[in-house]
């Protein structure tokens, strides 16, 4: 019989697999963990996917505050790339991982590429749930 293995992916959301098994995937609304997660997730698809700039837009609007949106549109022109993935390339695998704070909820978001992985620290008010800060830490792994 194969054993079971249970990777965590943040607060509330976890993945499952087992030998000849399908996988699960699990999470809550009200946890920021998960929305931060499915904001990634939903928006690295669109920005793939042939005419996903609709939704990509229609996604920023839901998950970020009006303030962030007009900032991240001033750093996009500023750099000429994606303000959300800061970078001009899609990533091909993300991961959100908890990093705690006590006024709101910091995340860090490991995009990976072909040639190494981008580590963004993403903040996320707890009363609306709305992501008000994307930037990188510096650290970028080859």
């Amino acid at each position: 019989m194969a054993a079971g293995l249970a990777l965590a992916l943040g607060l509330g959301v976890t993945a499952q697999a087992s030998a000849g098994s399908p996988r699960s995937v699990s999470g809550k609304p009200s946890d920021n963990i998960t929305r931060i997660a499915d904001f990634y997730g939903a928006y690295i698809d669109a920005v793939t996917d042939e005419g996903g700039d609709k939704l990509a837009d229609e996604l920023r609007k839901h998950y970020l505050t009006p303030a962030f949106q007009k900032e991240l549109a001033a750093w996009e022109d500023k750099n000429h790339a994606n303000g959300v993935l800061q970078a001009q390339n899609v990533p091909l695998a993300w991961k959100v991982t908890d990093n705690g704070t006590a006024n709101y909820t910091e995340a860090v978001v490991t995009l990976t590429w072909g040639s190494g992985t981008t580590k963004l620290i993403v903040d996320m008010t707890r009363g609306t749930h709305k992501i008000f800060h994307i930037g990188t830490t510096g650290v970028e792994a080859g």
